[in-house]
């Protein structure tokens, strides 16, 4: 699929749907172009394949472009399992190693970039560049550093052990509040609901839930705590080509997380995609679209 209209955003999903069986499970992905390197697509929560309809086709021009969507997400099965960080994580690497990708340049948005890094660390010679759209946990955090101070009152709500699934079930706090008001433009109904899709029903809603107890904050949870830094030690020494689109006012990318990323990561690009919150996607899809082409075409491929 080639077609880019650069005066309007995308809201249907002209793609044909794919499948692979991982650990007893489907994973849904979409597949185009063809080229030497493959362009992954991953998404954050509470996305799916469907956020990257309006910038595949910049990229499938010149690369074999996949986006999957994560287990419990999307059109993928919705077993009754943990979906912690690092079931997603093992998910995603046995559906790299299935489908035997190399050369691989990783796109990630928010949870996506995290999980495609813990793969990276693993397999370093398979990854090539990755580019980071308002990437989830770059790094432990604290409470403090959560801006809004608002924003943290929502996700200690929803780690609290007693209120924090109810929540999130009876309410789809992420797609039915999130999604209107952190992205600077009104959806459309049909394309709200492609993000209601997947978790339509109320206890598809779980991985949407636990994403936010997987935040690292203040050393908890350990365990993604502790995959988080040995990322970091590979990442901040690993010279490949890193692209970080970040917007204004941004929202788990402001200056704070800029200035780190410009300190720690070598050989970082970095694009302010304009005004914007969370779901840049959303907001500047073909700004971003042709910042990703130049940056593949200029850095990656030099």
């Amino acid at each position: 699929m080639s077609y880019i209209d650069h005066k309007s955003i995308r809201k249907d999903y002209p793609f044909q749907s794919r499948f692979l069986e991982i650990n007893g499970h489907r994973l849904h992905y979409i597949e185009e172009g063809t080229g030497d390197h493959t362009v992954l697509f991953l998404h954050g929560n509470p996305e799916w394949s469907y956020y990257y309809r309006n910038v595949i086709p910049y990229l499938s021009q010149s690369a074999r472009c996949i986006a999957v969507d994560n287990i419990g997400m999307g059109r993928s099965d919705k077993p009754d399992i943990g979906y912690t960080f690092l079931e997603q994580v093992d998910y995603i690497s046995q559906f790299i190693e299935k489908l035997n990708l190399n050369q691989i340049v990783l796109v990630g948005h928010d949870w996506g970039v995290a999980i495609g890094l813990q793969y990276a660390l693993h397999h370093p010679g398979k990854v090539k560049a990755v580019a980071m759209i308002e990437p989830q946990a770059l790094k432990p955090c604290s409470w403090s550093e959560f801006s809004p101070p608002e924003a943290a009152d929502l996700f200690k709500k929803l780690r609290d052990p007693e209120e924090g699934w109810e929540f999130m079930r009876d309410n789809s706090v992420f797609i039915e509040g999130l999604t209107q008001s952190i992205i600077s433009r009104s959806i459309t109904p049909e394309e709200h609901d492609f993000f209601r899709e997947p978790a339509r029903e109320i206890e598809k809603r779980k991985p949407m839930w636990v994403f936010p107890n997987q935040i690292p904050i203040e050393g908890q949870p350990a365990e993604v705590v502790e995959a988080v830094q040995a990322r970091n030690d590979w990442f901040t020494a690993s010279s490949i080509p890193k692209l970080l689109i970040y917007a204004q006012p941004g929202c788990n990318v402001r200056e704070p997380e800029i200035k780190w990323c410009q300190e720690h990561l070598p050989n970082l690009s970095l694009f302010d995609s304009g005004k914007g919150f969370h779901y840049l996607l959303e907001e500047n899809p073909h700004g971003i679209g042709e910042e990703l082409l130049r940056w593949y075409s200029e850095d990656v491929l030099g």
